[in-house]
């Protein structure tokens, strides 16, 4: 099963200093038909201001994936973590039980990122923060595992649960193939760039795309494209 989710149909809040879109159910955005994909809980889709963020808040019980795609996000929190994440580079926060922290745009131009919520496999645990570079050349052609809870990708920002956030570049007319193996895995996969067909749907640049019940799945970029894929329990 392969179902489009278009960008013009996710939930929408407008703040002025941050633009979201809302790919599953979040704050006063509801739909049950798009609570969670499997343990993939939430996905957005951030555009921040220069100089605004989000001030010091708790998380517990979460891993928090941030992908940044335009311009970089400052992070601080009170285990006494501080770093500057950008485009094209991964931070992960596993809260564990509890943490508080903030993100800022520090920049003087929009940053605009994905966040990325997966439920653990099991609660509690000391909370932890790292982020990584990955050059988007190595990516290409090819899906690489960005932050992994899966045995043997060891290049990978680890998280505390059984799933994994992948990024590939693929060229026009090229196409990747990814290897599920269990079908009953859940997929989803976001263009942050460009426009591709999945199998025999197209999605444009910040469609969701919901995968399961397929043991494969080939990505087509119909144009220059940048993919990021969730393979989730």
């Amino acid at each position: 099963m392969i179902e489009l989710r278009p960008f013009e149909t996710l939930g929408a809040a407008n703040h002025g200093w941050l633009d979201a879109r809302h790919h599953f159910s979040f704050a006063s955005y509801h739909d049950p038909s798009r609570v969670h994909w499997g343990n993939l809980r939430v996905w957005n889709d951030d555009r921040i201001a220069p100089g605004t963020g989000f001030p010091t808040h708790p998380h517990n019980d979460m891993e928090i994936i941030t992908y940044v795609r335009e311009g970089a996000i400052t992070h601080r929190d009170s285990m006494g973590n501080e770093g500057r994440t950008e485009a094209g580079d991964v931070q992960v926060m596993s809260a564990g039980t509890g943490v508080q922290h903030s993100e800022y745009n520090l920049e003087d131009e929009d940053t605009t990122l994905f966040q990325i919520w997966i439920i653990p496999d099991e609660r509690g645990g000391e909370p932890s923060w790292g982020a990584k570079q990955f050059p988007k050349g190595d990516r290409a052609g090819s899906f690489v595992p960005l932050a992994s809870g899966i045995a043997n990708d060891d290049d990978a920002l680890k998280i505390r649960t059984n799933a994994r956030v992948l990024g590939a570049t693929i060229k026009a007319g090229e196409s990747v193939t990814y290897e599920i193996g269990d079908a009953s895995r859940h997929l989803y996969l976001v263009p942050a760039t460009g426009k591709v067909r999945v199998d025999d749907v197209e999605a444009k640049a910040r469609d969701g795309v919901a995968i399961t019940q397929l043991e494969r799945v080939t990505v087509t970029a119909l144009e220059d494209s940048e993919v990021v894929l969730v393979d989730a329990a």
